[in-house]
C-alpha cells in the first residue's frame, strides 16, 4: 500500500506583510489545480483576487506544505465593519464580526485526503471575529455539503461579477456557546 502523502505535512501562516513572498506560490497552486480551467476569464483574473484580498487589513493565509512542496492554501480577511454584506440574507446575528474565507484550494495529487478542513480549520482557530463567511458555486453541491458538515448554513446565493459562476453564501458561527 502506498503511503499517504499527507504523511509529512507543515501548515504555515502568513500575514498581509507576507504578501509579496506568498503570492507566487498562490499563482502555482491556483494554476496546478485549476488547469482544467484556465481558459476562463473569471478564473484567470485569480491574481487580481490575490493582491485585493492580500492587502486587505487582517489579511490570514495558510499554506500546507507536503515534504516541502505546497499542496494547497486558504486565505481571507475580515469585512470591515458595517459591510457586513451577507447581513442582506439574514436578520440575526446581533454581532456582525465576519472573517471572510476567500479561497480554499489544494493540488489535485492531494485533494480528498482531509487536508483542506485541516487548512481551513488552522485558517479560522485564531480568529477574534464572530463569524466565517464564504462562498461556493451553486454547482459543486458536494462541496457546499462538505462545508455544511464544517458547520457552515447556506443563507443566499449572489453572483458578484457578471462572469462569474453563482454562488451559495454561507455563513458559520466562530464561537461556541
Amino acid at each position: 500500500m502506498e503511503p499517504s502523502v499527507t504523511a509529512d505535512i507543515d501548515l504555515r501562516h502568513y500575514t498581509q506583510g507576507d504578501l509579496a513572498q506568498i503570492r507566487p506560490t498562490l499563482l502555482d497552486v491556483h494554476a496546478d489545480a485549476y488547469a482544467d480551467r484556465m481558459d476562463e476569464e473569471f478564473v484567470q483574473r485569480f491574481p487580481w483576487f490575490v493582491d485585493h484580498w492580500g492587502n486587505k487589513p487582517g489579511f490570514s493565509c495558510v499554506i500546507v506544505y507536503s515534504a516541502g512542496e505546497p499542496a494547497g492554501f486558504s486565505y481571507g480577511a475580515p469585512n470591515d465593519p458595517g459591510t457586513e454584506w451577507w447581513r442582506e440574507y439574514i436578520t440575526e446575528p446581533a454581532e456582525a464580526s465576519t472573517f471572510a474565507v476567500s479561497e480554499l484550494m489544494l493540488r489535485v495529487k492531494w485533494r480528498k485526503q482531509g487536508l483542506s478542513e485541516r487548512i481551513h480549520e488552522a485558517l479560522l482557530s485564531p480568529r477574534a471575529e464572530a463569524h466565517a463567511t464564504l462562498t461556493v458555486d451553486t454547482r459543486r453541491p458536494r462541496l457546499q455539503a462538505l462545508y455544511e458538515s464544517w458547520g457552515y448554513q447556506k443563507i443566499g446565493q449572489r453572483q458578484p461579477f457578471a462572469d462569474s459562476p453563482l454562488y451559495a453564501v454561507m455563513l458559520r458561527s466562530l464561537r461556541t456557546a
